[in-house]
């Protein structure tokens, strides 16, 4: 049986309302596991606490009720076996390509001939060692997403979790990218937790999808992506069945959608 890296367990989040007494209810008893290796997408509408599952996942945040564990230890904080990445690169202008990706490594105190090492090696994986000396603003935003996930990764999680990474690049850029992380997730046995709004990169990246409901958002299906190549997306898109797949998550969000349109016109559900 493989390793359990990321688990929530009965995970229910409520904040208190802005717009008076009470609370909101984000996150409904959500469960599930993601497994040594294993890349899992998380798709559902907009406000159904996809982000707050990766809050929770890195301990940014704490749930109201339920557990949230990584490699079988409770989240209660910050934890070295964790790394997040958000949809912008949020890279600091006044470092160098090298130093951006070194930051985490340095607030982790490693040597410093370890983490120019650490930094080096994924500079050149992601094909960025002759800009090791540049500024953010000297590159290209592709660029920028390769060195944010080159950051990410030189800490050396044991899981990712990837908050809609690629949103903000071109459509050709994005599949360059998505194949980077492909090829690096599987290269180094990454676990990985992935949030998107795009049914094909859900598909084309993942082992698993899982499809939350409308808020509180929990959990409705889970769907097990049987296609060869994870670590080559461009490659999987070229599969016929992958057009089955994004159809059948397109149907179990247009249920979704149905539910919180009734619920907006004040229907019976």
């Amino acid at each position: 049986m493989s390793v359990v890296r990321l688990e929530y367990r009965n995970v229910t989040m409520r904040f208190a309302r802005s717009d008076g007494p009470g609370a909101l209810t984000a996150l409904n008893c959500v469960s599930f596991e993601v497994h040594d290796g294993e890349v899992v997408s998380l798709i559902g509408p907009s406000g159904c606490g996809k982000s707050t599952l990766l809050n929770i996942g890195s301990g940014l945040a704490a749930p109201s009720d339920g557990l949230a564990f990584v490699d079988g230890e409770r989240i209660e904080g910050a934890s070295a076996h964790v790394a997040f990445m958000l949809q912008k690169d949020l890279l600091l202008p006044w470092r160098t390509v090298i130093e951006n990706v070194m930051l985490g490594v340095e607030i982790q105190h490693v040597p410093p001939a370890e983490r120019r090492l650490r930094a080096r090696v994924l500079l050149d994986n992601f094909n960025l060692a002759e800009f090791s000396g540049h500024y953010p603003h000297q590159l290209s935003g592709g660029m920028r997403q390769r060195v944010a996930l080159a950051r990410t990764l030189a800490v050396d999680p044991h899981v990712l979790l990837l908050d809609e990474p690629f949103s903000a690049v071109d459509a050709q850029t994005r599949m360059v990218l998505q194949r980077d992380l492909a090829q690096t997730l599987s290269r180094s046995r990454k676990t990985a937790l992935l949030i998107t709004h795009d049914l094909l990169e859900a598909v084309t990246l993942s082992d698993r999808v899982l499809v939350m409901s409308a808020r509180p958002g929990s959990i409705i299906d889970e769907i097990a992506i049987d296609l060869p190549q994870r670590d080559d997306p461009i490659a999987r898109r070229r599969e016929p069945r992958v057009n089955d797949y994004v159809a059948r998550l397109m149907d179990r969000l247009d249920i979704v959608h149905a539910v919180i349109e009734k619920q907006a016109a004040g229907g019976a559900i």
